[in-house]
């Protein structure tokens, strides 16, 4: 299955809630990843720019985005950004192709 990360923000709201009530979000994460058929493989809270990063599988990105506009609309998170994350063995596959079609590419203005 594909891999996923995805960094967002909490909603002050939420923080706010999560100091009265503390609890790992790791958990409802998780089940919020499994319910569209993925898995959840680690959960951080982050410095800086974003307040958690998470990586997950899917099985495509429909799939990710059911998960990610149900915890959007909820308006616990936001800032949500995810990337696909490709192993290097796809990448090298990925780099054998580019150098197969490469001859047939003529970049602009040439």
């Amino acid at each position: 299955m594909p891999v996923y990360i995805t960094r967002g923000n909490y909603s002050a709201a939420t923080l706010n809630a999560m100091m009265a009530k503390p609890e790992d979000r790791a958990e409802a994460v998780g089940k919020l990843l499994t319910a569209v058929g993925g898995r959840l493989h680690a959960f951080y809270f982050t410095f800086g720019e974003y307040d958690f990063m998470l990586v997950a599988e899917a099985p495509s990105e429909q799939d990710v985005l059911a998960a990610l506009i149900t915890a959007g609309s909820s308006g616990a998170v936001t800032n949500l950004n995810t990337t696909l994350a490709v192993t290097s063995t796809e990448m090298k596959a990925a780099f054998v192709k580019a150098a197969a079609v490469a001859a047939q590419y003529r970049p602009g203005g040439r």
